[in-house]
């Protein structure tokens, strides 16, 4: 009798177990959107008349999302940013109608920079945010000075191998890095032996993080560098920078100690 009644209960539970498991995928199969991606309104609110802070805002009931505004990502319908960069730049909201994703676009056009920027965008491309700046490294191969080398993945300050100083230099040890805001995030790169390309780069000043897309940071090497190409700041100043990753492609840190071009 006490096994009967272990069985049916073991029956009971499976059956609630199917039931809301059947309700689960019926409800799944009946959602529906509340509007379409034409019904979603954006809009962009700024300061004065073309000035840098925006007001980003998706007005529509029953749709949520983030916005992507190149610089970083707000978890939110509405977000102010003073944006650093002068033209016009696309600014997108990725969110959901009910039963589909979508992403949706709106373009705002910056002419001037009447409201001023965190210290550090004027610390990596100077008060003249379009010429920009160059930076290089704070030593070259031989001075036996801290400026590229082998890291505690704890500590950017903890050196285990001085490569850049003693024996062993990056190929492009006298190449440089340029940053500019001419119309974009500029990111050049010059290899020091001929080779020039032009990228872009992500200043995020939250996280105190600088991402390079389209190219490499200075002092290349595929186990030196973050494969990704984020590098923690670790210093910012109007004279000096110093970059740090704490898992390169050879499984350590590394840091990058640079300076501003003469």
């Amino acid at each position: 009798m006490k096994r009967n009644n272990i069985i049916q209960g073991i029956f009971v539970a499976l059956l609630a177990l199917l039931i809301v498991s059947c309700d689960a995928i019926v409800d799944e199969q009946f959602l529906e959107n509340s509007t379409t991606v034409e019904g979603v309104e954006l809009v962009a609110t700024q300061n004065s008349a073309n000035g840098n802070t925006i007001e980003l805002s998706m007005n529509t009931p029953g749709v949520t999302g983030y916005w992507d505004y190149n610089l970083g990502v707000a978890l939110t319908n509405k977000v102010e940013i003073v944006y650093p960069i002068p033209g016009t730049s696309t600014f997108t909201f990725v969110g959901t109608l009910g039963a589909e994703f979508f992403e949706k676009t709106i373009d705002v056009t910056v002419d001037v920079l009447d409201t001023p920027l965190e210290q550090d965008w004027y610390d990596l491309v100077s008060e003249n945010t379009s010429a920009g700046k160059t930076w290089v490294f704070d030593g070259a191969g031989g001075d036996n000075g801290l400026w590229w080398f082998m890291s505690d993945p704890g500590n950017p300050w903890g050196v285990w191998w001085n490569a850049g100083g003693t024996c062993c230099p990056p190929g492009d040890a006298a190449g440089s890095m340029t940053f500019n805001l001419d119309g974009a995030a500029n990111y050049v790169y010059d290899d020091g032996n001929g080779n020039v390309t032009n990228a872009s780069f992500v200043l995020d000043t939250q996280n105190q993080q600088l991402h390079f897309i389209g190219a490499s940071i200075l002092g290349y090497d595929a186990d030196r560098v973050n494969p990704d190409g984020i590098y923690n700041i670790i210093e910012l100043t109007e004279d000096k920078m110093v970059l740090f990753t704490p898992t390169n492609g050879g499984g350590t840190g590394w840091t990058w100690v640079l300076v501003p071009a003469e």
